[in-house]
Formats: structure tokens, C-alpha cells, sequence
């Protein structure tokens, strides 16, 4: 077997006897039942993917920003020049970026994988280097990659997630980094929820309104050469989709939540292009979003479009736009804080509290 055959043979979905063993102790702690509002349904989500209760302490979290470069980058959907991937990345290896001060925030670590920038990155620490190619293919034209290359991007985002979780992490989250990497998002959504470009593709960076125009009729040219904007779409598998329409990022980052649920070890995904990526990822293994945790809602249209289809609820919404993992870093002490009421907190008959009467 293939890493990846391997890692989809090991998806479980959510253990039903932790879940409901999860809720039930949720009803007996020392507050309101649903006082808590989604921090409980978080509580009980990590338990049924752990499949026990109370589910372990998320933490210490490991963030992991893939980053890559893309051709359709030559369609002029994006104002900034495509150097600015490798020049962030160098940032983010510097610790000069929001991702590391959030990261700090928090107590998570920091990991740039080069799974397709367009240059050749000198060796630093904090740098995995798991380059498929230098950028995809412009998807207007064709493919955005091979159907090899996919696999090799999925199973370098595999391969991160276990490295990271052998480290100690016992959460992961995503990180992405590539200029024009929303309007691959867009395809990737329209592709898996049949969604209009219309209805789904953002202004990314903050595009003006022709740039926006233009980048919409890009989405609508990548599918319909591609074949999927047709009654034909649906006969297409996820990978092949994600090959399509996809960046290398998308299928590291679809890899990587495909590895820390074949580990039983939760997921918070960031903004846009990890929805994107994870709706690919629910695609080759549909259990994988029980392992899931939605960080945010990005500003970004398609966003809500993902995680609608991906039946996930965000816990923050704060109009972010920016990637880099911000919005999973910030959501995670939220989950940790779910996780610790199931440690922590004292039940009815433990603390000697009268429940109210039926």
C-alpha cells in the first residue's frame, strides 16, 4: 500500500459510544445543560474522534504552513507579484509574520514546508522542504498538476503530520502561503459543492473591482476546461479534482488533515484554502471531518460556502482575510478550553449541587 492508501485505511469516523458518553457528561457538570453553547459540541467532537472521554488535552498545537506557487498567477487575478510566496516564507522563518506572533500567543510551533514555491529555498531551520515542482501549471489551460503530483503533495502533508505528532503536537493546524491561492480555492469549491464563481470567489488580497471580475471569469475558464461545470463534473474523483483545479498547498494541506485524523488527532482548519483543501480531503475519505474543528469564518465568500457542505460551525468570525493559519491559531485556546471543562469542571454529585427539578 501506498502512504496515502495507508493513511485512508486508518480514517475512522467519530466513535458513537465516546460521543454519547461525551454529551451525558456534558449534561451532569455543574452548569445549565447547553450553557455552553458550541464549546460543547466541541468538547464531544474531540471525544468521538479521540473515541474516549473525556478526550485528551489538545495541546501542545503545531502549526504547519505549506506554501507553494501558482500559474494561474500569469492571468492577472492577483496585484502582487508572485516573488512575495518565497519572500513570505522567508518571513515566517525569520518569525516576523502574524502567524508567528499568534503562534507565540498560543505556544505553538511553527513549520514551512516547500511543497511547490517557483525558487529554490536555502536550507533554514524550521523549513521542510517536500517541493513537488516549482509552482502548478496554469489551470486555465489544463491541469493544474499531474495526478502523481497530487499524491506526492497529499502524502508530504501525510508525512508532516506524523513527523509533527512523533514531535509531541497533539493538535494540528493549518497554514498556507501562495499568491493567488483563492482563486484555486474558488475552483476547488465550485468543484466540490456546484456552487456558482459568482457566489464563491472573494477578493482575496483585496483585489478592485475589475480585478475581482476578472478573476471570476478565471474560476469559470478553469472549470469549464476541466470539465467541471458540466452534468460531467460529478463522474470526476476527488483526486482528480483536486489535481485539476488544485495548488500544491491544497493537496499538502488536504494531506496533512488526512494525517492527523488517521492518528485520532484533531485538526483545526484555518481560512478559505484549508475548507478548499479540506472538502478534497472529505472527498477521498469522507470520516476525516469528524476529526475536524472549523477556527474561523474568513471574509472570504467561499468560505461559508466549505464549511456549510463540510457541516462544520466556526468558532470565530472576525473578518480575517488573511491565511497563514491566524484564524486556526486563535481559535485554539478555545478548544483547549472545551477540552479542560471535561477535566476540570465538577459535576452535580461530585460537588454536592442540587440539579434544578425535571
Amino acid at each position: 500500500m501506498t502512504i496515502l492508501e495507508q493513511t485512508l485505511a486508518a480514517i475512522r469516523p467519530a466513535d458513537p459510544g465516546a460521543l454519547a458518553e461525551a454529551r451525558a457528561h456534558h449534561d451532569r457538570l455543574t452548569k445549565p445543560r447547553g450553557a455552553l453553547g458550541a464549546l460543547e459540541e466541541v468538547a464531544v467532537r474531540l471525544a468521538g474522534a479521540a473515541a474516549v472521554n473525556p478526550p485528551p488535552m489538545p495541546a501542545p498545537a503545531a502549526l504547519a504552513i505549506f506554501a507553494a506557487d501558482h500559474g494561474v498567477h500569469a492571468q492577472g487575478v492577483s496585484p502582487w507579484p508572485q516573488e512575495v510566496t518565497v519572500q513570505m516564507v522567508g518571513n515566517f522563518l525569520a518569525g516576523g509574520a502574524v502567524a508567528n506572533a499568534f503562534a507565540a500567543q498560543v505556544g505553538a510551533s511553527v513549520t514551512v514546508v516547500d511543497v511547490g514555491i517557483a525558487a529554490d529555498l536555502v536550507p533554514a531551520p524550521g523549513l521542510m522542504v517536500g517541493k513537488v515542482a516549482h509552482g502548478t501549471a496554469d489551470m486555465t489551460l489544463g491541469p493544474a498538476m499531474t495526478a502523481e503530483q497530487a499524491v506526492a503533495a497529499l502524502e508530504t502533508g501525510i508525512a508532516v503530520a506524523r513527523d509533527l505528532v512523533a514531535q509531541g503536537a497533539r493538535c494540528l493546524v493549518t497554514g498556507d502561503m501562495g499568491i493567488a491561492n483563492t482563486t484555486a480555492s474558488a475552483a476547488l469549491i465550485c468543484a466540490f459543492t456546484g456552487q456558482d464563481p459568482a457566489e464563491v470567489t472573494g477578493r482575496g488580497t483585496g483585489v478592485d473591482d475589475e480585478t475581482l471580475a476578472r478573476k471570476i471569469e478565471v474560476v469559470r475558464r478553469a472549470l469549464r476546461v476541466n470539465g467541471l461545470d458540466g452534468p460531467g463534473a460529478s463522474a470526476l474523483s476527488a483526486l482528480e479534482t483536486l489535481a485539476a483545479v488544485g495548488g500544491f498547498e491544497h493537496a499538502a494541506i488536504a494531506g496533512f488533515v488526512l494525517g492527523g485524523a488517521s492518528l485520532r488527532v484533531p485538526v483545526i482548519l484555518d481560512g478559505v484554502i484549508a475548507g478548499s483543501a479540506a472538502l478534497a480531503a472529505a472527498g477521498l475519505a469522507p470520516d476525516v471531518v469528524d476529526h475536524c474543528v472549523a477556527g474561523h469564518r474568513s471574509a472570504e465568500p467561499g468560505h461559508a460556502v466549505a464549511l456549510a457542505h463540510l457541516g462544520l460551525r466556526p468558532l470565530v468570525e472576525l473578518e480575517l482575510r488573511l491565511g497563514e493559519g491566524t484564524g486556526g491559531l486563535l481559535a485554539h485556546p478555545l478548544v483547549c478550553a472545551a477540552v479542560r471543562v471535561m477535566h476540570e469542571v465538577a459535576t452535580f454529585d461530585s460537588a454536592g449541587v442540587t440539579e434544578k427539578e425535571a
